[in-house]
């Protein structure tokens, strides 16, 4: 009966390491699966949204972020009322948009996520409108305004099995 205890407690005891190991490689899988689907919503969302401001191509923003923030987004509302610099002075052609993730945050049981991100666009190509030189002059650009660089605050929710943003709260303005 000694005999017969121990070997149950020594299976057991090795039991359940293996369950706590294979637990946590499946916590870590779902973590990075999480990680990456958001990396690539934040990367090629942020970047879609400075092209709707900058160029006014209506993209399907709605992939990437919720209905009520694209509403509320203040850069988004201003470039589809005809106010914004880049569309009424400039013809944006293309541009180059680096996003820095700094840090995430999503347990695999949840269906909410927090990030913080970097947005920089160290360069637009672009030309003034010729209707738009004298204004230019009154406001004195040389060239292309330049984007800010800005660190967000990013709350992102799962909704059908998809991540989209749901705010984003800009923190400070790098100067660069």
């Amino acid at each position: 009966m000694k005999y017969l205890r121990r070997l149950i407690w020594y299976v057991c005891s090795r039991l359940m390491v293996v369950v706590a190991v294979l637990g946590l490689i499946t916590m870590a899988f779902y973590f990075s699966m999480n990680a990456t689907n958001i990396y690539v919503i934040l990367k090629d969302g942020m970047a879609k949204r400075a092209q709707v401001i900058m160029m006014g191509e209506e993209e399907s923003l709605s992939q990437y972020f919720a209905p009520a923030y694209l509403e509320r987004d203040a850069q988004l509302v201003q470039a589809r009322n005809d106010q914004s610099p880049y569309q009424n002075y400039y013809t944006i052609t293309g541009f180059d948009h680096r996003l820095n993730i700094n840090w995430v945050w999503c347990w695999p049981w949840e269906d909410t996520a927090r990030a913080t991100v970097t947005e920089r666009i160290p360069a637009i190509d672009g030309r003034m409108k010729s209707t738009a030189r004298e204004a230019v002059n009154a406001l004195g650009w040389s060239s292309t305004p330049k984007w800010p660089a800005t660190q967000y605050s990013v709350l992102l929710s799962r909704e059908n099995g998809q991540w989209r943003v749901k705010n984003l709260t800009a923190l400070k303005t790098i100067e660069e």
